[in-house]
């Protein structure tokens, strides 16, 4: 008998095994031919067919062929069942991930996730933490009001709290639809960008309510970030010279932990790290000039004002860091004869990936912050104490000043009166 043949009845002896196996018949079992029961088959199989060698290479082979597809029905039901998790996953989130950029500072700044998402729950919570910032101003402005007789302030003033109450009543109804129905919903994108944009309107006409107030100067205000998002943010209107030695000075307060996040980032055409304050993690705040990095001695996430001067010239690298007019520490080498480019964007509260974009919310500043000024100048030791204890208010810088008209606001930051020395406590 050939090899094909000797196949064949091999083949032919194992279909015949596998149906007698359900039936017992007695004393024997048909495989081709009728053989006693404890006769071992291919043994009976072998002395019937010819060399054994070649039967007992087929039975390994097809032994192999059925161990590879039980292996392959293995790894194809693990894959089944990792991507019904991730569909579990993405279908229990009412919101789509949100994109941040590149990294953009260097390995390890970057928050391993990437990606930032935002649950329905979270939103919620964040829209009604904003309108009651929004209620609590237009309570400060229904007191100024009350003190200058204005009827056109106090008519706004109805209509944007008649308008606060629908936001709140929305909110409400919102949570009551979560609550009845399954998350995910494909509305809830939709529906908190016109929630987004309602509030943006709300803060321009209370905005424009407190700009009627003359008795106050358009550079006492603050700039509050009550969360940390990737999209609450303020964007100065104009952009910086070219600068060869500079002076940045803020009031700044925030109790956030770990870390209070970026209170300005300027980025320019090719570098988005060309002048960050930041500070991230379990790391101390850092200073970064064309993505060169100084650490900074700077004490400041205890929930109180405090006032922030940095220094820097391009010769040598030379900086100098003031905390409440006291200088805390200074250094070199920090991006030695780099001129600061101009044609940039200096963004308030987040930390610039690409130009004026790509924020990343686990580096978003949360706190309040105000008077933020930059001089294309180093400006003295008493002048930076004068400023810190507001005997030097006429100092304004002459690059990037604190007034309502340079400063445009989006996400849901949100604008309050401040005064430095009244508000130190």
């Amino acid at each position: 008998m050939d090899s094909s043949s000797r196949k064949l009845f091999l083949l032919s002896c194992l279909l015949a095994a596998a149906r007698s196996s359900a039936h017992d018949f007695g004393q024997t079992q048909f495989i081709c031919t009728s053989v006693p029961k404890d006769v071992d088959l291919c043994t009976a199989s072998m002395q019937n067919s010819g060399p054994a060698e070649d039967l007992k290479t087929t039975i390994m082979q097809l032994r192999e062929t059925v161990l590879q597809q039980k292996e392959t029905i293995v790894n194809q039901k693990e894959t089944i069942k990792e991507l019904s998790s991730k569909l579990s996953r993405c279908e229990s989130q009412s919101l789509p991930v949100g994109v941040g950029g590149p990294g953009g500072r260097r390995p390890g700044a970057k928050n391993t996730m990437g990606d930032v998402s935002r649950g329905t729950a979270d939103t919620l919570a964040q829209l009604g933490q904003t309108l009651q910032t929004l209620k609590q101003r237009l309570e400060n402005l229904e007191q100024y009001s009350r003190g200058n007789g204005s009827a056109q302030a106090n008519s706004l003033k109805d209509l944007l709290q008649n308008k606060i109450d629908d936001m709140e009543k929305q909110v409400l109804s919102r949570v009551n639809t979560l609550e009845e129905s399954k998350p995910g919903s494909r509305n809830d994108t939709d529906q908190r960008n016109r929630v987004e944009s309602t509030l943006t309107s709300l803060h321009h006409r209370i905005s424009d309510l407190e700009k009627g107030k003359d008795s106050r100067p358009t550079d006492e205000f603050q700039l509050t970030f009550p969360l940390r998002t990737n999209y609450m943010y303020a964007k100065a209107k104009r952009s910086f010279p070219e600068m060869y030695s500079f002076s940045v000075c803020l009031w700044i307060k925030s109790n956030a932990s770990p870390g209070v996040g970026t209170p300005f980032s300027y980025a320019v055409p090719g570098q988005s790290n060309e002048l960050v304050l930041i500070e991230w993690g379990n790391n101390p705040m850092e200073f970064l000039i064309n993505d060169k990095v100084a650490k900074l001695p700077f004490l400041i996430n205890d929930g109180k004002w405090h006032h922030l001067c940095i220094t820097w010239t391009t010769r040598d690298g030379m900086w100098e860091a003031f905390q409440d007019g006291v200088m805390r520490g200074s250094g070199e080498n920090l991006a030695p004869y780099h001129p600061i480019k101009p044609d940039g964007v200096l963004v308030l509260g987040q930390e610039q990936d690409t130009l004026g974009g790509g924020f990343d919310a686990t580096q978003a500043y949360v706190g309040e912050l105000a008077n933020l000024n930059i001089w294309n100048r180093k400006l003295s030791v008493s002048e930076i104490y004068n400023l810190a204890t507001c005997n030097s208010k006429a100092l304004v810088g002459n690059v990037f000043s604190w007034t309502e008209s340079n400063i445009e606001i989006f996400g849901g930051a949100t604008k309050w009166t401040f005064e430095p020395c009244r508000s130190l406590n």
